[in-house]
């Protein structure tokens, strides 16, 4: 099973954003590992914006 160019670009764009960590720190990520940063980053973004 591939796992989707896009959706890859999509985790890396959301975490170098959001922890402004380089391409090469986030590449290392094993997938779970990527996946699961991008998970609590939208957990954390979620949580922000309804505590406004």
């Amino acid at each position: 099973m591939t796992y989707a160019t896009d959706r890859i670009h999509e985790e890396i764009a959301y975490i170098a954003y959001h922890f402004h960590w380089n391409l090469d720190d986030i590449l290392d990520l094993e997938h779970r590992e990527r996946r699961r940063y991008a998970e609590q980053i939208a957990t954390l973004v979620t949580r922000a914006a309804t505590e406004r």
